[in-house]
């Protein structure tokens, strides 16, 4: 099976991040900060260089990164955590449903209301987001890159927005983290990451970045391992958002997944990602049956593609390509409203997403591949 559904989950995973994971799994099996004996006090120093590792990715402090079971857990801290009642909030018209439901939830629950800005050019899309801030405005909620068109949205000017304001921008880095570089210096005020996507890390793990300037709500409490003669959560971070034992294995894996991308460079893993999407592009183009829904490929998106085979269900195409030793995910990737906007709302998309480890050789199969069920399903 040749994976290029990378934009859900990268796979494979580095040599490194399986080493490290079996590593802890053999040598960091106590539970860190929950006692004083040598095993947990070293899965503890192992937890912690995987979060120094983190923390310096994103340019934060150690303490104001926390471990996540995903980047759905860290959204849903963050916006139910800074959003007070009869509150707004403002997103982009490309959210994934981590964003999406929440806020739908505090608008059934909280009196909360939010607005869904417009995406097009860059220009246009800040004026967008700037027009829909209003006075309630308290928090700016967007996508670093779509995970259904790869485009990017441009961070550092909406985040310049919010600080003339004084909102708070949260900044869904899920499909563009390990890709594009992001830092808390961009003027974002929190970070929510996915660790097993471009950070190679295992599933089951997400990380929240905070520059500390906005307190946040839990959504849960419990057993830190620190002032556990309190009834009362922590109030300091990691802890106030770390109840319960950690993901260790998963975080000191995530290290490892850091370290990979430090390694490789984002530049370079871009430009190579970049590099086999435009080659897709071009041969789709010349496809007569194959929908595209950009006019190109270029360093506006991140490396995504959606496409569609004649008028197939998106499903159908994925599983056809599936029975042809292709994995790409089919359908609305959980992101209807993308979908809406780009033509797909009942059809769906295929979605093409390399890795680095993704060749030149493997795209052109693809290719050909899409070119033989095309002539047999739509021509």
């Amino acid at each position: 099976m040749i994976y290029f559904d990378n934009a859900a989950t990268t796979y494979p995973k580095p040599p490194a991040v399986i080493a490290a994971m079996s590593r802890a799994l053999v040598k960091y099996g106590a539970n860190p900060g929950r006692a004083g004996h040598a095993m947990s006090l070293e899965t503890a120093e192992a937890v912690f260089e995987a979060r120094e590792k983190c923390a310096a990715f994103f340019g934060a402090s150690v303490e104001n990164t926390v471990f996540m079971p995903n980047c759905t857990f860290a959204l849903n801290t963050a916006i139910k955590g800074v959003l007070p009642e009869n509150s707004h909030a403002v997103i982009s018209d490309i959210e994934h449903n981590a964003v999406l439901r929440p806020l739908y939830a505090l608008s059934k629950s909280a009196g909360i209301s939010y607005t869904a800005a417009v995406t097009d050019d860059d220009d246009s899309t800040v004026r967008e987001f700037e027009r829909c801030i209003n006075r309630r405005t308290k928090a700016v909620i967007c996508t670093l890159a779509g995970n259904v068109t790869g485009r990017i949205m441009p961070i550092k000017r909406i985040a310049a927005l919010c600080r003339e304001r004084g909102i708070c921008f949260i900044a869904d880095a899920a499909q563009g983290a390990g890709v594009l570089p992001i830092k808390l210096s961009d003027g974002v005020n929190i970070i929510c990451a996915a660790g097993h996507k471009g950070l190679y890390g295992p599933m089951g793990t997400g990380l929240l970045v905070t520059d500390g300037k906005y307190r946040l709500k839990t959504l849960i409490e419990g057993g830190t391992g620190s002032l556990s003669k309190e009834p009362a959560q922590p109030d300091f971070l990691p802890d106030r958002f770390e109840s319960g034992t950690i993901n260790t294995a998963g975080a000191i894996s995530l290290g490892a997944g850091v370290d990979f991308v430090n390694s490789k460079g984002i530049g370079n893993i871009r430009a190579h990602e970049n590099a086999l999407c435009r080659r897709f592009f071009e041969g789709m183009a010349k496809q007569p049956a194959v929908k595209l829904y950009s006019d190109g490929f270029d360093e506006r998106f991140a490396p995504v593609i959606p496409f569609n085979i004649g008028d197939l269900p998106a499903e159908k195409s994925s599983q056809l390509l599936s029975d042809a030793g292709f994995a790409l995910r089919g359908g609305f990737h959980c992101a209807y409203p993308t979908h809406r906007k780009i033509g797909t709302a009942e059809q769906g998309a295929v979605r093409f997403s390399p890795s680095v480890f993704n060749t030149m050789t493997e795209v052109n199969a693809l290719i050909r591949s899409v070119g033989r069920i095309a002539a047999r399903y739509c021509l």
